[in-house]
């Protein structure tokens, strides 16, 4: 009779211990990566999210705007009054490939097409459609959402045309959005868009359109439902799942875009994270594995048989290893993969962005060519009574607004890029002073009376002094236009210093009915042709920017208050900068 001997007991023990020390590391690590991998997953999925919906946002303020500029075209109108579209459809595919939309219809008032960027729709009639008719009964701009046969929807923005009180026809605007569900099919994640009644309008799956949410992920073969029972009991790396697809697990994701009550939904597998799991704890059994291999040789080193036995494992570790290594070294690839994708997106976003520039070169360096053209006029009536030193004057002035207008378009473009330019000290009191001078003939002209209270003391924050002259400019212009149907215009300009070095800009203007949308990108209460409505969404980019906040609110009795927060320049911090 054989006897286990002290040594091999305590061996057996401490397999024993390597055991139930790797199953509980197993445990550990599968929890900790599992939630942490789960995060990271959701995280990109966030970001790409975004990245739709502010593409798919762009596109559609982009082409809003077209209609009003085409209603307002004079050879389309001429057009429509002489019978005469020779020429209108060249004219509309002129200006398709600069809009980005997808194509451009003209009207006429019984609702035929009398130009198209689309030739072959020439002369189709659409009096019975949607956007033809709401257009005809209302003078704005109108979007319309029209299904076709095959499943797909059009974006349709549409405007009456009209001269003299007499409509004439309408202009109507179609958005390529099917772009986007070109690119979702692309990429691994799910993605759908739903209006405010919860139907889908786009989507990466063709089939989902003109379905809920709830109907079109019901809508699996049984095999997916199959799969799906047998993945649940089976993998043990598994958190619970959002939602199935085809019988896999993913991520849903929603994000609300602010238009018309519009959602957005994707949906991201969870296979990576299975992935990144599974090839942790691989790694992980096999150390384990390697090290119990080697506890095992140590106890059966006087039996040839089990001497084999190890080295027959040992050959399949390392094949397992180099296996392992090989699916390693794919998964990075595909990670690199997604990397370069990811950047590939951000960078389209980027230069979506660079659509709304245009409009806010446009819009900052109206206050200067304004000013401009009163010196000028000035300067004209000065030398023709032979004052030519007073011209010499005007005329400086108009280069210092030159040089300004070049300042004015270099921080547009900060403004694009978000950053880069260094901080001063800025004297507010300087810079209201500045911002008055500027504002100063178009002050005289109208005839306002400015109250202006600065404190004795310098009031100091750390900024930019041309960017914050902008916001006061933006801030002194809305006053000045909310004023002009007042009789006795006022405008009362305060800057007081306290923990906070705050300006307030206040009129006696009518006041302001939508304080919601107030700083959105192209709202404005102006007429047409008078401004695009990003002048108070730049000054409150630029402040936000500086670390302070812009605010707007009704005064008491009447008119309206802008109040502008920034952190104040105390004495200590300017000595250490």
């Amino acid at each position: 009779m054989v006897h286990a001997t002290p040594v091999g007991w305590r061996a057996r023990i401490v397999l024993i211990c390597i055991v139930v020390v790797a199953a509980i590391t197993i445990w550990i690590t599968n929890s900790f990566l599992t939630d942490r991998f789960t995060e990271n997953t959701r995280n990109r999925a966030e970001l790409r999210l975004a990245l739709y919906s502010g593409n798919l946002l762009s596109e559609l303020r982009r082409n809003a705007i077209v209609p009003q500029l085409l209603a307002k075209d004079p050879e389309l109108i001429g057009a429509l009054e002489s019978q005469d579209f020779s020429s209108s459809t060249a004219r509309l595919i002129s200006f398709v490939d600069e809009i980005g939309a997808a194509s451009l219809l003209l009207l006429d008032e019984g609702g035929r097409t009398v130009a198209a960027t689309d030739r072959t729709r020439l002369g189709t009639l659409y009096r019975d459609q949607q956007f033809f008719v709401n257009a005809l009964r209302s003078n704005a701009t109108l979007f319309t959402t029209a299904r076709e046969d095959t499943g797909a929807n059009r974006f349709i923005y549409s405007r009456r045309l009209e001269s003299q009180g007499t409509t004439l026809g309408v202009i109507a605007v179609e958005v390529d959005l099917q772009k986007f569900e070109r690119a979702w099919a692309g990429i691994s994640d799910a993605v759908l868009v739903t209006d405010s009644e919860g139907v889908i309008i786009l989507a990466s799956e063709p089939r989902w359109r003109g379905t809920t949410e709830v109907e079109a992920l019901a809508r699996q073969p049984a095999l997916g439902a199959i799969e799906r029972a047998f993945k649940v009991t089976s993998d043990w790396t598994q958190v619970p799942a959002d939602a199935y697809l085809q019988g896999e697990a993913v991520m849903r994701m929603g994000a609300r875009i602010p238009f018309r009550g519009w959602q957005m939904a994707s949906f991201t597998p969870y296979a990576s994270v299975r992935e990144k799991v599974n090839a942790v704890l691989a790694l992980e059994i096999m150390g384990f594995a390697i090290l119990l291999a080697v506890g095992f040789y140590v106890l059966g080193r006087k039996s040839a048989s089990r001497m084999v036995f190890f080295q027959r494992e040992s050959v399949e570790l390392r094949r397992l290893n180099q296996r392992l290594q090989r699916e390693i070294a794919e998964r990075e690839r595909m990670q690199l993969s997604l990397e370069v994708a990811e950047q590939s997106l951000a960078q389209s976003s980027k230069l979506a962005a660079l659509g709304e520039m245009s409009a806010a070169v446009s819009h900052e360096l109206n206050q200067p060519l304004a000013a401009m053209k009163t010196y000028l006029a000035g300067a004209r009536l000065l030398v023709q009574r032979n004052r030519p030193e007073e011209a010499l004057t005007s005329f400086q002035r108009i280069d210092d607004l030159i040089a300004r207008m070049g300042a004015i378009t270099k921080q547009l473009k900060s403004y694009a890029r978000k950053g880069g330019d260094e901080l001063h000290p800025v004297d507010m009191g300087e810079a209201v002073a500045s911002a008055l001078s500027m504002m100063e003939p178009q002050l005289r002209q109208r005839k306002v009376q400015i109250s202006k209270i600065v404190p004795s003391e310098t009031v100091k924050v750390m900024g930019d002094r041309v960017r914050l002259e902008q916001v006061m400019i933006n801030l002194l212009r809305n006053a000045l236009d909310a004023t002009e149907a007042v009789t006795d215009p006022e405008i009362e300009i305060l800057l007081a210093a306290g923990e906070t070095a705050t300006l307030t800009v206040r009129d006696n203007g009518p006041g302001i009915d939508n304080l919601d949308s107030l700083f959105e990108p192209f709202f404005t209460t102006k007429q047409p042709g008078d401004g695009v409505g990003l002048g108070l969404a730049i000054s409150s980019g630029i402040v936000n920017d500086l670390g302070g906040r812009l605010t707007a609110r009704n005064g008491e009795t009447r008119g309206a208050v802008f109040e502008v927060q920034l952190p104040i320049l105390s004495e200590d911090i300017e000595a250490a900068e």
